[in-house]
């Protein structure tokens, strides 16, 4: 069994950007030559969350609007009384929705329906350069 740890670096917005990762992975994954297997996907930081959607422009919009029904940005948090930085709801949304995934492939390919992609979601209130860790372990 064997296990390689790699690295995605994305540039976000902020605000609920939404990014489809799932090529990079599969290009890290590609890189790695491990045929059968799972890759954990760990977002680092507080605000950022991973899960897997049908990447399309009307779903996008639908899983933002979620969010802002569920954890509105325009009330006030106790996180943004104690810190000043007017982000309580990013912490709140990345906390709901996870900091990792865990994705198996086979036959050095991912294991994902035909409309599934995996996406990174940015909930901060400001643009920020993200590091995503990517642990492969197979044989």
């Amino acid at each position: 069994m064997a296990v390689v740890t790699e690295h995605i670096n994305i540039n976000t917005k902020g605000k609920a950007d939404i990014i489809d990762i799932t090529d990079k992975v599969r290009s890290k994954l590609t890189r790695t030559k491990l045929k059968d297997g799972t890759v954990t996907i760990f977002v680092i930081g507080s605000t950022g969350g991973l899960t897997t959607i049908e990447y399309e422009p009307a779903l996008v919009s639908d899983i933002k609007g979620l969010f802002d029904k569920l954890i509105p940005s325009n009330i006030q948090y106790a996180h943004d009384a104690t810190w000043g930085d007017a982000n309580g709801h990013s912490h709140l949304r990345a906390s709901l929705l996870g900091p990792s995934l865990t994705v198996p492939f086979s036959g050095n390919e991912l294991t994902l329906g035909t409309w599934q992609q995996i996406i990174f979601i940015d909930f901060d209130n400001r643009s920020r350069s993200r590091k995503v860790v990517l642990q492969f372990i197979g044989e």
